[in-house]
């Protein structure tokens, strides 16, 4: 019973968190949404674990990514079946967040990985590394890597901060 009140009183704090995360690394409200309820299920079944951990948060977000890369493992598989000849099309000229949404899309899973949580969930070189169980020189190197494709995708008035310009549109 105690159990079960613990996890009740963390959802309630951290659901927010863990959907945003969940976001962040589908880009795509319901695929959040079933990432974090399979996280916080698989976190209610090792919640002894869990609770033993010295950040339960981190735990946590350690779970969510291990569920995102093996979906993203079983997606890019069954793609690569039925994969379609035509290049993706490029971010359209919208809105800056639907725009670098667009352009997260289109990084393998693993790079989208690093970005999110080294660049929205501020994570350390070694806190990442740890949660996507590679060396900090691999999350370095696809922290580059991702940066700079993103920076080719993105339009140049989007990096430098100003207003298109006419050969932009």
């Amino acid at each position: 019973m105690k159990r079960e009140q613990d996890f009740t009183e963390y959802v309630h704090a951290r659901q927010d968190r863990l959907f945003r995360t969940a976001y962040l690394l589908c880009g795509d409200r319901e695929r959040a949404k079933d990432l974090a309820q399979s996280t916080l299920a698989r976190l209610f079944r090792h919640w002894k674990n869990a609770q033993r951990a010295d950040n339960i948060d981190a735990y946590a977000r350690s779970v969510m990514v291990r569920i995102y890369m093996h979906e993203q493992r079983r997606a890019r598989h069954e793609r690569e079946l039925h994969e379609r000849l035509d290049p993706p099309a490029a971010p359209e000229h919208t809105d800056v967040r639907l725009t670098l949404l667009e352009a997260l899309d289109l990084l393998p899973p693993k790079a989208r990985a690093v970005v999110v949580l080294r660049y929205w969930e501020d994570m350390s070189v070694e806190t990442t590394a740890k949660l996507l169980g590679c060396s900090e020189g691999n999350v370095k190197s696809q922290s580059s890597r991702a940066l700079a494709r993103l920076r080719d995708m993105l339009p140049a008035h989007l990096l430098a901060g100003t207003e298109p310009s006419a050969a932009d549109i």
